[in-house]
């Protein structure tokens, strides 16, 4: 790839729309769920996947669970998508309390 491509292409990434949101894992054979919060739900699922696989997830339960039942047990659930806001408190805000309103629906520990 030339130099001029790459650059273009870095500035396209740059530039994409992110969607932010609130995301779910479930433990199938145990029941037990996770919530958390994302600045960009398309990345979510690898980042998290990475840090089980790799044995560094900083929720030992969760941890735990992965150990105990493997990859093949866990599901990921795209619950919501927050609304494009432009200043970044307020979307924080906003993913905060959407974070709390779900763990209390669906019974999940909020990562």
């Amino acid at each position: 790839m030339k130099t001029q491509d790459r650059k273009a292409a870095q500035a396209a990434y740059k530039e994409r729309k992110t969607v932010a949101g609130i995301y779910a894992l479930l433990c199938r054979p145990t029941g037990q769920r996770w919530a958390g919060r994302a600045p960009d739900l398309a990345k979510i699922q690898n980042r998290v996947w990475f840090s089980l696989r790799h044995n560094g997830h900083t929720r030992r339960d969760l941890q735990a669970a992965w150990n105990a039942h493997g990859a093949e047990a866990f599901q990921f659930e795209e619950l919501e998508r927050i609304a494009d806001e432009e200043l970044s408190y307020v979307r924080e805000r906003v993913l905060k309390d959407r974070l709390q309103h779900w763990c209390e629906r669906l019974h999940a520990q909020a990562l």
